[in-house]
């Protein structure tokens, strides 16, 4: 019961500091902030998985968020159709190359025995197969990314709408888990860090600089939503007669009808983000709601107990007959794919693709954190974390400046310490992170709302 009441507890303290947001700064930037928080905790949701159930150590989360972003692309963004006969049909042609390769070398792989022959084959095989490659993509890259490159310069996606990459996203992320699984899960946990952490970048690599699929640094603008655009609700009758009739006070306290006529069009203009950002974060929360329905499940099933039986000492499980590497496959594969539904989300939100906002080295621990400070290997606190350390990574500025305000109101503006604490304010962001990971390090080790482990 009392576990209970602290993770009430928790959320409700989280809850106010963002309706005091609300009330203190504008609800547009309180429902941003619970927008991104939601985001955050699909995020801190799988990685979770990974380490809290299996102890897997993956450094790899901003290559499957970019994945995620490029699936919301490749499904929502319209075809190009100049650049699909331009060289749509020589970059299809190269993927069935690719499949082919992968399929002759597993197929050499199974039908030889290990010897210097076969190895001679996979090889002539690899190199065959990227000469081929390399006289086909290049005159066709080069013919699709001329294709009106201001605007488009690529192929294109398929127009559906932009909920279905939620789902795509979490394919691409668990395919490339899939493959990086196979390679590095055997690797000791150091190891395993650093090569999915190098392999993120890879792939973040690919994606700024294949702009014949994404655009690359050029970005891709413009994209679906699923939610009704500002402009466009603003125009919508039914829209201004409920701003209206929820404004009817303040509004009936104008006399002078010009004044009242440019104050509902100020609030309807205000009153569409606000109705905007309620939409989506609805939509996340019931992602979020779904997702930690299952994980809880999952968690406190035989398989949970399974996985974290693993986790605790892969030895022991291993002599009780667990298969630890097809485990711990799993779970890197599922944890990966949410991670591609929260990339998704993030593009779906933001309405653009920015392949160079990924930053491995800055927000993959960003994430850990996240997981760290709310509390590994529990779900609750996992997105917990995802709420409390967005919202002051977020509010970290505004704080900053209302403690020198204060500290310093006897100060005059130009006083030279006083402007350098303003100054300085951007880097305050990284020092209350500091700080506040050392506190909850120091008096809550195992996160705010730590592991509970159910006796059965």
């Amino acid at each position: 019961m009392r576990n209970n009441l602290d993770v009430i507890a928790a959320y409700s303290i989280m809850l106010g500091l963002i309706i005091l947001v609300g009330f203190l700064q504008s609800w547009s930037m309180a429902l941003s902030i619970l927008c991104l928080c939601l985001i955050s905790a699909v995020m801190t949701i799988g990685a979770n998985i990974q380490w809290g159930y299996a102890g897997l150590i993956n450094f790899g989360i901003m290559g499957y968020t970019a994945l995620g972003g490029l699936a919301a692309v490749l499904v929502s963004a319209p075809p190009v159709e100049e650049a699909w006969k331009a060289g749509g049909l020589d970059m299809l042609l190269c993927a069935f190359i690719i499949f082919s390769m992968i399929f002759i070398i597993r197929l050499v792989l199974k039908k030889f025995s290990k010897s210097k022959n076969r190895n001679y084959i996979i090889a002539a095989v690899i190199v065959a197969g990227l000469i081929l490659l390399r006289l086909i993509s290049a005159p066709a890259i080069e013919s699709i990314e001329a294709i009106n490159p201001a605007t488009t310069g690529f192929l294109g996606g398929m127009g559906l709408p932009i909920l279905f990459s939620w789902i795509v996203g979490a394919f691409f992320a668990g395919g490339l888990a899939y493959v990086i699984g196979k390679i590095a899960l055997g690797l000791r946990a150091d190891y395993l860090a650093i090569a999915t952490l190098l392999i993120s970048e890879i792939v973040i690599a690919v994606i700024k600089h294949e702009d014949w699929l994404s655009r690359g640094v050029k970005n891709v603008i413009g994209l679906k939503r699923p939610v009704p655009f500002e402009i466009d609700l603003q125009g919508k009758e039914w829209f201004i007669n409920l701003v209206q009739k929820f404004h009817q006070g303040s509004l009936n306290l104008i006399s002078d009808n010009l004044e009242r006529q440019q104050a509902l069009k100020q609030l309807v203009i205000e009153s569409s983000t606000v109705f905007v950002k309620l939409c989506f974060a609805g939509l996340f929360t019931a992602v979020v709601i779904v997702l930690l329905i299952v994980t809880q499940k999952a968690l406190y099933s035989p398989w949970g107990r399974m996985m974290r039986a693993i986790r605790d000492n892969e030895e022991a499980a291993n002599a009780m007959g667990k298969n630890v590497v097809k485990q711990h496959l799993l779970i890197f594969v599922l944890g990966s794919a949410i991670v591609g539904i929260a990339g998704a989300m993030m593009v779906t939100y933001d309405g653009l693709f920015t392949p160079g906002s990924y930053r491995p080295m800055r927000y993959t621990f960003l994430i850990w954190v996240m997981v760290i400070v709310g509390g590994s290997g529990n779900n609750f606190g996992a997105i917990l974390g995802g709420f409390a350390v967005w919202f002051l990574w977020i509010e970290a500025a505004p704080i900053a400046l209302f403690l020198i305000n204060f500290f310093t109101s006897g100060l005059e503006e130009t006083n030279a310490l006083k402007v350098h604490l303003i100054d300085s304010i951007p880097y305050f962001r990284f020092l209350m992170m500091g700080v506040g990971l050392l506190l909850i390090m120091r008096y809550r080790p195992k996160g705010i709302i730590p592991e509970k482990i159910k006796r059965v």
